[in-house]
């Protein structure tokens, strides 16, 4: 996985997540390097797809508040900010 991170020319080692999903969208992984080494997170749904944005370009940026709501299986886009 780090390989693809370097591949898309971004540092594998800046401290950033990277988040990898599976094609059905009902796994997930997420990886990052905390300084001592890399840290893998994986999750999978049984019955269920996790919500994604639309993907273009193979690439998207969330908020922490996206990515917090994606992995807790919630449907981040129904959710709006209150002022």
């Amino acid at each position: 996985m780090l390989s693809l991170v370097r591949d898309a020319g971004n540092d594998p080692l800046s401290g950033t997540l990277y988040v990898f999903r599976a094609k059905r969208a009902h796994r997930v992984k997420i990886v990052w390097w905390d300084g001592s080494g890399v840290c893998l997170y994986a999750r999978r749904l049984e019955k269920s797809q996790f919500c994604w944005p639309r993907i273009g370009h193979n690439r998207v940026q969330l908020s922490h508040a996206q990515l917090l709501l994606l992995i807790e299986d919630v449907d981040w886009k129904r959710f709006v900010r209150c002022r």
